[in-house]
């Protein structure tokens, strides 16, 4: 396998950190913390029920580290724990009505922030540029 050109790795590092200033600058409107809203995320995004240890292995963290997030989703009343059907000693780890409607409220204020930029710098041909680029972005996913 042939290393990148050089020219190909400093583009990925100006992605890199452009991407990154990004979604640093969505977080203070943040209400959920990030881990909390990415594993609401993947519960709502798979639409199924997962263990505290498949949620740790997805998010590759400790178990320790996810038990203690899910604890705090179960306190804010975001996620339920049920019993596993096959398994007594497992619990199952759902979103609530609550937790879809935080995470979907969370998306719609970032969307709408970056809405607001791209409305307020971004010339009608720099939208269509833009617009491009994230076709691109997901053909690099």
């Amino acid at each position: 396998m042939n290393s990148p050109a050089s020219e190909t790795l400093d583009l990925a590092a100006d992605l890199r950190s452009a991407v990154g200033e990004l979604v640093r600058a969505l977080r203070p409107d943040d209400e959920l913390p990030q881990n909390q809203a990415a594993v609401l995320g993947l519960l709502v995004r798979d639409g199924r029920a997962c263990t505290v240890a498949e949620l740790a292995a997805h998010q590759r963290v400790r178990h320790q580290s996810m038990a203690r997030t899910v604890a705090l989703l179960v306190e804010a009343g975001l996620v339920v724990q049920q019993p596993h059907a096959t398994d007594g000693r497992k619990l199952l780890v759902t979103p609530t009505e609550a937790g879809r409607t935080a995470l979907f409220e969370q998306r719609a204020r970032r969307e709408a922030r970056i809405a607001a930029a791209i409305e307020a710098r971004l010339d009608p041909a720099e939208r269509e540029t833009l617009r491009a680029a994230v076709e691109l972005l997901r053909r690099l996913a």
